[in-house]
């Protein structure tokens, strides 16, 4: 399960930071999830409450987690859209989330129908704060 690893790396990632950033105590993490990474929150805030005693400097920190929906630009006419809203079944949206590459065989441009666009947000996990006491 990746969701474990990624935890891991979430949690030593801020730790990290707040060493760099001289704080003596880690309180709090915003963790962003982009909306087509095939991540299980549940999973993954459960190992974020396991691994973090584990890590020195972690113990007291708590994670929020968010989600930055997903979003894309047309390269033929340079279009912005959401990926929610558009008509996809519920195998395209499994297809989309488990392989994000996929987007292109379902999904077009809803202004040109255009199939050739990029993801420009909506993909990754990232810290967006770390809060602690200096």
């Amino acid at each position: 399960m990746h969701e474990w690893a990624l935890a891991e790396s979430v949690i030593k990632s801020a730790v990290a930071h707040a060493g760099e950033q001289k704080l003596r105590r880690l309180k709090e993490t915003g963790v962003v999830f982009g909306e087509l990474q095939d991540i299980d929150r549940e999973i993954f805030s459960f190992a974020l409450e396991e691994l973090r005693a584990q890590v020195p400097g972690a113990a007291a920190c708590s994670f929020k987690i968010s989600v930055e929906p997903a979003a894309f630009r047309c390269k033929a006419c340079s279009h912005e859209f959401p990926l929610k809203g558009l008509k996809k079944t519920k195998d395209e949206s499994e297809f989309i989330h488990f392989v994000p590459e996929m987007a292109h065989t379902f999904l077009k441009c809803p202004k040109c129908k255009s199939p050739d666009f990029e993801i420009i947000r909506g993909r990754g996990v990232s810290i967006s704060y770390i809060k602690g006491e200096k």
